[in-house]
């Protein structure tokens, strides 16, 4: 069999991690330089000239010169407010952005020597950061969309679609120039009807994407919002999931269901889902 490039291409090794940001001030020197990559900007005014300062606490403040705003360095950020030093937060940065799987939150605390509790919160902020910044994610090209349901099943309850514990959302991705999937999107949705997907399409696809979907009816729903869409015909078993460009949205899901059976014992779907779904984008 050949090998799989995709899986073997270089990644930051613990060690090289640890050589870059393995002390308090070179966390906070690569903290100022995305933050501030041309200098200060006063977050309320866009003044550039400051002073420095310091509170009570003594942690050390930026002040403007022109409205006396003061910001320290992690306040609006995702670190704001945080008791913990910038070498345990890049750490979880790092272990949750490296792992192929999810990491829970029972294993980041092992790993960052803090309470579950503590854990569990750093690691719901930087995946809530991470929905926030592929909310606006827009697919080009040749999409494949599918419908999914994610959620456990009550004893004597419907399975599938209309399922009172699972929850619907809507699974796309978009290649790239060599077939390979180049970028996903995963979002929960109400219910697989017209308007939902109306709403999902204007939101998630670019104006020249053409969709590819299965037989749902719902999915017409791309056509009214001026999309060319292909119904790719499929009659149940393995073929199904070969046919078309269905192959790699397959796997992808395939990737993501995986992740989550293997790593969490349970979690609330209605609440989190779409964190979790982020972190898999």
């Amino acid at each position: 069999m050949a090998m799989n490039r995709i899986q073997f291409q270089p990644g930051l090794s613990l060690a090289a991690f640890l050589d870059q940001y393995g002390t308090e001030a070179a966390c906070a020197g690569a903290l100022r330089r995305a933050r501030w990559p041309k200098g200060f900007v006063c977050p309320r005014c866009q003044h550039r000239r400051y002073s420095r300062c310091a509170n009570r606490r003594g942690e050390r403040l930026w002040q403007c010169s022109a409205c006396r705003h003061q910001t320290s360095l992690i306040s609006d950020t995702l670190f704001a407010s945080t008791k913990l030093p910038l070498t345990r937060w890049f750490l979880a940065l790092y272990l949750l952005t490296q792992s192929k799987t999810n990491i829970a939150a029972l294993e980041l605390m092992r790993h960052l020597g803090v309470c579950y509790r503590t854990a569990w919160r750093i690691k719901h902020k930087i995946i809530q950061g991470m929905a926030e910044r592929v909310a606006g994610r827009r697919l080009n090209g040749i999409v494949t969309i599918d419908d999914v349901y994610l959620g456990g099943e009550r004893n004597g309850a419907k399975a599938g679609r209309g399922s009172e514990k699972k929850v619907p959302f809507v699974m796309a991705v978009e290649p790239s120039d060599e077939g390979r999937p180049r970028q996903a999107v995963m979002t929960p949705i109400s219910g697989f009807t017209l308007k939902a997907l109306a709403d999902w399409a204007q939101q998630h696809l670019h104006p020249d994407a053409e969709v590819y979907s299965d037989e749902l009816g719902a999915f017409r729903a791309v056509i009214a919002a001026g999309h060319a869409h292909t119904v790719v015909e499929s009659f149940g078993g393995r073929p199904a999931t070969e046919a078309g460009n269905i192959h790699w949205l397959n796997t992808v899901l395939s990737n993501v269901k995986r992740s989550l059976d293997g790593t969490y014992h349970a979690f609330k779907f209605s609440a989190y889902i779409h964190r979790y779904l982020a972190e898999a984008e």
